[in-house]
């Protein structure tokens, strides 16, 4: 007889709901108080799995590196160099934040978020070890960690607008160029990459791969519910 975890089982029923809370009504129109009256549980057994909403949405971080990771496995199957892939997400998702108020919510907040930053960074360090190798193979670990604090901020600033912000093309673009420049990459290879990027349908895909993410966050929980119930476990 299969016995279910019952606190990992609601901690999986919590991380779906919210998920899904986060990315269609948006992280700060969403209070635990909603998230307990979708979920039928009190407030008390949310914060006893996750203290804080923070906490949650860094959940949904973590997933979003996962899908980034395949993001670039994929572009690079498909015959863009680890470097452009990298340049692609960055305006896909400054394009994405443009054009959805959602996203930019989800995405700014995560930025925000001092529990969120530090996946984010970790995250982007481990990439910035493989793609960058080339033009930084003497650096330390230590020296990654220090990029990618610089990076973090601009990609933060580049997703931030106002009524003032440049158009979308030039931010990323200038965005783009200061984070390759903090890598090493040469001047004629870091227009080269830019300027492919800024040529491609950015918008179209943009909102795209905004699908294709949420999608990955439906598949993904319903995969950890599916796991959950098919193991055997001690009540």
């Amino acid at each position: 007889m299969i016995r279910v975890d019952r606190a990992e089982l609601t901690r999986n029923e919590i991380i779906r709901v919210a998920a899904n809370r986060f990315l269609n009504d948006g992280y700060s129109n969403t209070t635990v108080n909603s998230l307990s009256k979708v979920l039928g549980m009190s407030t008390g057994n949310i914060t006893f799995h996750f203290p804080t909403k923070e906490h949650l949405l860094t959940s949904l971080v973590n997933m979003l590196c996962a899908f980034q990771w395949e993001l670039l496995k994929e572009e690079t199957k498909e015959g863009y160099s680890p470097i452009l892939a990298v340049c692609l997400e960055l305006m896909l998702i400054a394009s994405a934040c443009e054009q959805d108020e959602i996203a930019k919510d989800f995405f700014l907040s995560s930025y925000r978020s001092p529990m969120c930053l530090d996946v984010i960074r970790e995250n982007d360090e481990e990439r910035a070890k493989d793609v960058f190798k080339e033009y930084c193979s003497d650096w330390t670990d230590a020296q990654f960690k220090e990029a990618e604090v610089l990076v973090s901020g601009i990609e933060y600033a580049t997703l931030t607008t106002s009524s003032d912000s440049v158009a979308l093309e030039q931010r990323v673009a200038g965005a783009l160029d200061t984070i390759l420049s903090i890598y090493k990459v040469p001047k004629d290879i870091r227009e080269k990459k830019i300027k492919k990027v800024t040529e491609t349908n950015y918008r179209e895909l943009g909102l795209r791969v905004l699908k294709e993410f949420r999608e990955y966050v439906d598949k993904t929980t319903e995969q950890a519910l599916f796991d959950l119930l098919s193991r055997k476990s001690i009540v």
